[in-house]
């Protein structure tokens, strides 16, 4: 049985990865290695953990926009998250996955659903990013 749940596209495209979850905002700028992908805020519950390929699920970003400037460099650097699922609307990572697109021809794609919504998603289990919004697993 495939669970569904449909949300807006904030950037549109299509992505597959294995959802990493968390409650907990993150902060890419101090947060993020770019080159490796790996979460180096070792205050934050996903620390040590990579993003690379994976669908990260979270409540927003934090911080500055610089953290638009990092995921660009993870996205030229292909240690970014295959798509960004978000409760709140969240600029700084659509403008860094825009940029991506614009720039380098890959999408990261970022969706907008909600606080129950987000919940529901599990962690650790495939999850699909649809154009439309529709994230599946």
């Amino acid at each position: 049985m495939t669970d569904q749940i449909i949300g807006r596209s904030l950037v549109v495209g299509e992505a597959t990865g294995i959802a990493l979850v968390t409650d907990v905002p993150l902060s890419l700028w101090g947060g993020l290695d770019p080159v490796t992908g790996e979460v180096i805020d070792r205050r934050h519950p996903l620390s040590g953990h990579s993003l690379t390929g994976r669908i990260l699920v979270l409540p927003q970003g934090r911080g500055s926009c610089s953290a638009s400037g990092v995921l660009l460099e993870a996205i030229r650097n292909r240690t970014a998250p295959a798509g960004i699922v978000v409760s709140t609307v969240d600029p700084i990572l659509g403008l860094g996955s825009i940029l991506g697109e614009e720039l380098f021809r890959r999408v990261v794609p970022v969706v907008l659903v909600s606080p129950e919504d987000r919940q529901s998603i599990p962690a650790d289990l495939p999850v699909t990013i649809r154009r439309d919004g529709i994230i599946r697993w």
